[in-house]
């Protein structure tokens, strides 16, 4: 059997096997399964000839090992160099596998202590960039001409203007979808009119501010921290650093800015575009008037749910950019841990906002509800 351009070679007689060419992973690939199949079809006690292979590494060796069924040949001839590869195949061979050992009480404590600690890093980093942005607050509230204005407003139209479309979108939908639901079961028991009820206070107080924060966190804090974790990739806020500029404060600040005041905005307009879509609903499942719905909306949903929905909004937006600048500044000089920190970020952004609306949900509980 010839291999390719004669780089392998197997010469099968009677009762010998004779080897030649360059047995190496690059020569032996193209034609692997037919030399594997005439290695396997040597006849019991073969004599085996080696003197003719030119090159033979271990992917080789291996090959020849399993064929000879992992113990050496009676009559074996070859060269010193290749009885000194085949001879390091074997005793890889020899030696057993390593077994996992079984998880213990003990390991169990390690690996929530780790986690315990690393989550303690966290809260220690995301305090200290925290206590440095109101530094930096200070310094600027006493030198008012150095605050980044053209970074704020930059930030602001990328996180806020350029947000709307989508966030309009995905407003209108849910307020479709919720209005629709809602529908069905109030004509159920007569009910119509409460879908104003539910729409005002479901989407005003609640679903706006976090349906927004949800996709802000996804589209703007990721791309915070990429941004930042590209910066320190390419070794650009070690450049500031040298030069004498404040990261934090040309770099975290306006994101943080920008986001908290970029939210209260967003909220608003998400939450009109879902109640227009909710209306659209009602008109054609339920045949609710335009008029009807605008004039029994500020009579069933007070004005300080309005308050709280944007004040969320606000408090979200802080919370989102923190994180995001947290993880963007934390990444490593690699590709790795760039994506790694990115989805770190987001996951994080959307749990921080759940938690914290859990927590204004329990305090404003007796706060704009109606009687």
């Amino acid at each position: 059997m010839d291999g390719e351009a004669t780089r392998v070679r197997v010469e099968a007689g009677a009762d010998a096997m004779r080897l030649s060419g360059d047995w190496t992973l690059r020569a032996l690939a193209p034609v692997i399964a037919s030399v594997r199949r005439t290695l396997e079809a040597a006849p019991a006690g073969a004599r085996w000839e080696l003197e003719g292979v030119e090159r033979l590494d271990s992917f080789g060796a291996t090959l020849l090992w399993r064929a000879w069924g992992g113990r050496w040949p009676e009559r074996l001839h070859v060269g010193e160099a290749q009885r000194t590869v085949i001879d390091r195949v074997a005793r890889s061979a020899a030696r057993p596998l390593p077994q996992a050992r079984a998880f213990t009480v003990v390991d169990a404590v390690v690996l929530l202590g780790g986690g315990l600690l690393g989550f303690r890093a966290h809260v220690l980093a995301f305090v200290a960039l925290f206590g440095q942005l109101c530094l930096d607050l200070l310094h600027l509230l006493r030198h008012p001409r150095e605050w980044p204005l053209l970074e704020i407003s930059a930030n602001v139209h990328k996180v806020g203007v350029k947000a709307m479309p989508v966030t309009a979108l995905v407003g209108f939908l849910i307020g479709v979808v919720l209005s629709y639901l809602s529908a069905l079961q109030l004509k159920a028991f007569g009910a119509d009119v409460f879908i104003v009820n539910i729409l005002g206070l479901g989407i005003i107080r609640e679903l706006g501010p976090v349906l927004v924060s949800v996709l802000v966190a996804g589209r703007s804090g990721s791309a915070m921290t990429a941004q930042l974790g590209v910066m320190r990739v390419t070794e650009e806020i070690d450049a500031l650093a040298a030069m004498g500029v404040s990261r934090t404060l040309r770099l975290v600040l306006p994101k943080v800015v920008a986001l908290t005041l970029a939210m209260p905005l967003l909220v608003l307009w998400t939450s009109a575009v879902a109640l227009l879509g909710g209306w659209a609903s009602a008109w054609v499942e339920l045949d609710l008037s335009f008029r009807f719905f605008v004039d029994t909306l500020p009579d069933v949903v007070p004005i300080a749910n309005l308050y709280i929905g944007l004040a969320k909004g606000a408090a979200f937006g802080l919370l989102i950019a923190l994180v995001a600048c947290h993880f963007g500044l934390r990444v490593r000089p690699n590709t790795e841990s760039l994506s790694s920190n990115t989805t770190a970020s987001v996951v994080s952004a959307i749990t921080v906002v759940i938690l914290v609306d859990a927590i204004f949900a329990i305090a404003t509980r007796s706060i704009g509800v109606p009687g």
